[in-house]
């Protein structure tokens, strides 16, 4: 296919004309001269025909820009992409673009404009298995779309979508196809009598595909959807479940009802719009490629991969090519999840970049690279980015680097120890006659070591080995079936939920005086909701002894976040006390969370909001710690990628996490502790200020880990020449308030993020009085002053560790002299003899001494085996001689198969192997077995 187009600034600009045309104009009189398009080959996969053209072929950055510049001429908002880690504790990620705006949708915030429009970055891997495998599927992908908050509805929404597809990308009607809600009549006649659809080419689908809910209660609405057409002139009839023709690009939301509990459907006053087109996608179709992959988007990556394999993606071979799609896709996920905060962990987020990072290198290996290669790509992730608009990547390119490098170079050992593990599993099924691998070791592989199935079947494969598949498949859905029992014990209650957001959807946002000087405001009660074990229900009123969530409209108690935990204090009402022992926050909500302590309290009640001063001086004096902490760490450790990861923020303690690739030295820490105490002592004013979030960063101040910063206006918190740090907490005047600060621990709770407790002001002293009473009695057991006992605990160690030395060499030698008084019983078989017995009470260690002695003292012709019951666990130790081997008896066989018969496994050379077990109550069983399998063995 060869197209004539204007060139990429020309059709920005003609777009930007066509759009500001029609921006004031009703959309059906919108009209624009088609671009020329000359249509002189085609691919059969892709285009079947020759009379019909695809549209303008666009690079992604034209696309995007088009469809940004589009809508802003047409009063909307243009917005920079959020971050992948949503505000939104419902879900882990950005899964959609409408995920920042939530909010407004479900009516828990006010709109800052009627319309917006942006290009997302968005991560999904629930369906994860078929990135690489089918043309569209994606972890990482952009969605493009356009969004009105109580402003325009059906009709501007469904003909500007028309508009932009057909006139500024060219596509021509006849390519197109559109599916309705099956009820929705609205937008059927819209889309047949005002756009011109023939009504052949309208699918009503079922709410199935073409009904939207925010959740099982909420904002909810019919959707209407956009697909091209691979093959118009077919004379099928339309079926857009037909992946094969059709491709949904655009996707139109129209919330136009509110569902309540019972699952009853009101039209809403004010609806809006919520629409989602996929850039790859359509890409795809206006880059006349074969599949999203080979796009502008991700090819580059893919090329870039293709280069340090040494292949070529041209002439791969199917499954080479899948490879190369799983690689491009997730390494843009994963650099993008990094730049994002999210560091690799085996929980949430943290977990699905190590999921996807440990795919990347498991198909680089498909690829024939053995070594670490993320580091390569990363700058071509990078720098596709960068064009783009998101320079998250970019600005912290290092760190990404660093960090999935790190990950890399630790899953490759785990890789080269599963190889292990699977060597000696062939190794034993070679010993043993057996061809089939069972399905708990491809199993034991696939969930310990990291190894996909695929991977343990071709290296089988090339071994002429088989796997128990169907064994295989058995763990997995047990696997699955306690992973899903875990999290259906870890949700929360759906209706409780449901219940929560209808009343913070009524009682609207709080106010939170909490910054002022008073921790005492009156309020009016705005919702009650009772809390039992059967339900969670919104009550008018709620009495002595019953569990209580309570929302106000003014508040000095302060929510939950940005580390710093929740207020505790009281309500008192006019007619009874409600205890808080937390309070969170919903949507802007204050959610003050107690029990019912005195007589009762009404919907409507002024209550007195008492915060428990005590505890909110020491949790300020807590948080204004961390922030120096933050600051002492990047000036004594002086690196750059030091940077906040988490932290917590409490009445008795602090703890912060940061990324740190090594632990910090006891000379570091001290180093902390006394230029943060030092900073203390010189009594410096924390000061407070309100500005835009371009002019807080130009200032130099430090965004907290997690946080979301409105950029019209962010509050900073300086403590001058210290300190600087956007942040919502509450924090002391003056650093002196914060008193003495002491280091309680440094610790690694994840590779590459390292973490430090710590205590200051009041709680320093419960801390050193432990301690104290710790170091006065061992003065008194060691008879040593407390400045002699390190060096007398030292002295005492290594007397300790010497001692222990020489027991156990007088265990070894007891066995060994055990062992020897064996050889006189060994019982022959012609030539041959063995010695099968137990010695109780040894450790490991000292069997195999005593094993290998006897061995050495019977000869070549003789096998022994000795097996230990010690503490209720079970060891062997095997030796067999050069002759007894050539009778088909090894070490690793024999020690392998009777250590099962007791519930555990090992193995080891054919001279020499040990094992152990996990049931004492079969050992006299498994030694019969073993007396049986020799002494066959030497009557043949």
């Amino acid at each position: 296919m060869r197209v004539a187009f204007a060139p990429s600034l020309a059709l920005a600009k003609r777009s930007a004309r066509l759009a500001l045309r029609c921006s004031t104009a009703p959309p059906s009189t919108c009209r624009a001269a088609p671009l020329r398009v000359v249509c002189t080959a085609t691919s059969p996969a892709r285009n079947p025909l020759r009379d019909v053209p695809v549209g303008a072929q666009l690079s992604s950055n034209q696309i995007r820009e088009a469809f940004l510049a589009f809508y802003e001429h047409k009063a909307h908002q243009r917005l920079p992409s959020a971050s992948l880690v949503p505000d939104d504790p419902t879900i882990m990620l950005t899964i959609a673009g409408m995920v920042p705006f939530k909010p407004v949708f479900m009516g828990m915030a006010p709109r800052q404009f009627p319309r917006a429009t942006t290009s997302q970055k968005c991560i999904r891997t629930n369906d994860i298995h078929n990135v690489g495998v089918t043309k569209r599927h994606h972890t990482f992908f952009e969605m493009l779309g356009n969004f009105s908050f109580a402003d325009y509805f059906k009709p501007h929404a469904i003909q500007w979508a028309w508009q932009l597809l057909t006139q500024v990308y060219q596509i021509p009607p006849q390519r197109l196809a559109v599916s309705v809600f099956e009820t929705d009549d609205e937008a059927f006649t819209i889309w047949r009598d005002h756009v011109g659809v023939p009504a052949h080419r309208i699918q009503r689908m079922s709410a199935q595909h073409n009904f939207w809910a925010s959740g099982p209660t909420g904002p909810c609405g019919p959707c209407s959807e956009i697909y091209f057409d691979f093959d118009p002139l077919s004379e099928q009839p339309i079926h857009l479940e037909d992946d094969h023709r059709f491709i949904e690009l655009y996707n139109l939301v129209f919330m136009q009802y509110q569902r309540d509990a019972h699952g009853n459907l009101t039209p809403l006053a004010a609806k809006n719009i919520d629409t989602g087109m996929g850039l790859e996608r359509v890409a795809q179709v206006l880059q006349r490629v074969d599949n999203n992959y080979e796009t502008d988007l991700i090819k580059p990556i893919i090329d870039a991969v293709a280069r340090v394999a040494n292949l070529s993606y041209l002439h791969a071979t199917h499954a080479q090519k899948t490879s190369f799609k799983v690689v491009g896709d997730h390494l843009r996920a994963v650099s993008h999840l990094v730049a994002d905060g999210v560091r690799p962990s085996n929980v949430g987020r943290g977990y699905i970049v190590r999921r996807l990072l440990r795919r990347v290198v498991r198909h680089g290996r498909l690829l024939g690279i053995q070594h670490a290669f993320v580091a390569q790509i990363v700058p071509t992730v990078s720098e596709l980015a960068k064009e783009a608009g998101l320079t998250s990547i970019h600005d912290k390119i290092d760190l990404v680097v660093t960090e999935l490098s790190r990950e890399e170079q630790r899953f490759l050992q785990t890789l080269e120890r599963g190889e292990d593990r699977l060597d000696q599993v062939l190794h034993n099924l070679r010993e043993s006659g057996t061809r089939v691998i069972a399905g708990e070791d491809a199993f034991e592989l696939y969930d310990t070591f990291g190894f996909p199935l695929e991977l343990t079947e071709e290296i089988a494969a090339e071994n002429d080995f088989k796997i128990d598949v169907e064994r295989f498949d058995r763990c997995m859905a047990e696997q699955r079936r306690r992973a899903r029992a875990a999290r259906d014990a870890a949700e929360f209650d759906v209706h409780a939920v449901a219940v929560l957001s209808e009343a913070v959807s009524k009682a609207g946002s709080t106010t939170f005086e909490g910054y002022h000087a008073t921790l005492l405001e009156e309020s009016p009660v705005s919702a009650l909701l009772s809390i039992t074990e059967k339900a969670t229900e919104l009550r008018d009123r709620v009495e002595e002894g019953h569990q209580v969530r309570v929302l106000l409209s003014r508040s000095p108690f302060y929510a939950e976040g940005g580390g710093q935990v929740g207020d505790t204090g009281l309500l008192q009402g006019p007619n009874g006390v409600i205890r808080v022992d937390d309070t969170q926050k919903e949507a802007g909500t204050f959610v003050h969370i107690g029990q019912v302590a005195q007589g009762y309290v009404n919907v409507g009640d002024k209550v007195r909001a008492v915060v428990d001063a005590s505890a909110r001086r020491k949790i300020m004096a807590h948080h204004t710690a961390t922030h120096l902490l933050q600051a002492a760490l990047k000036h004594v450790i002086a690196d750059d990628g030091i940077s906040q990861a988490g932290s917590l923020v409490d009445a008795d303690r602090l703890r912060f996490d940061f990324n740190c690739p090594r632990a910090v030295s006891q000379d570091e820490l001290q180093a902390v502790e006394d230029v943060i105490n030092k900073w203390i002592g010189e009594a410096h004013e924390t000061e407070v200020s309100f500005m835009s979030l371009d002019e807080a960063k130009a200032a130099g101040a430090v965004a907290m880990f997690g946080e979301k910063y409105d950029a019209s206006e962010v509050r900073v918190v300086d403590v001058p020449g210290v300190s600087m740090e956007l942040c919502g907490g509450t924090h002391v005047r003056n650093t002196v308030d914060i008193g003495l600060f002491k280091i309680v621990s440094e610790s690694g709770p994840s590779s590459g993020v390292r973490r430090i407790e710590a205590v200051c002001g009041a709680a320093v002293m419960p801390y050193l009085s432990v301690r104290d009473a710790a170091v006065k009695k061992l003065s008194t057991s060691l008879k040593a002053k407390p400045e002699e006992l390190p060096s007398r605990v030292s002295a005492l160690q290594e007397e300790l560790k010497a001692k222990s030395k020489q027991l156990d060499q007088a265990l070894a030698d007891l066995a060994v002299a055990k062992a020897m008084g064996l050889a006189a019983d060994a019982k022959g078989v012609g030539e041959f003899k063995h010695v099968i017995e137990r010695l109780d009470g040894l450790s490991s260690d000292s069997l195999k001494a005593a094993a290998e002695n006897l061995s050495e003292h019977l000869g070549e012709k003789a096998i022994t085996l000795l097996a230990s019951e010690n503490n209720g666990k079970v060891s062997f130790a095997c030796a067999v001689g050069k002759a007894a081997q050539k009778k088909g008896v090894t070490a690793g066989k024999l020690v392998g198969s009777v250590a099962k018969l007791c519930g555990g496994g090992g193995g080891g050379r054919p001279h020499f192997a040990q094992a152990g077990g996990k049931d004492p109550t079969k050992l006299g069983e498994a030694l019969r077995h073993a007396v049986t399998v020799v002494e066959e063995a030497f009557s043949e």
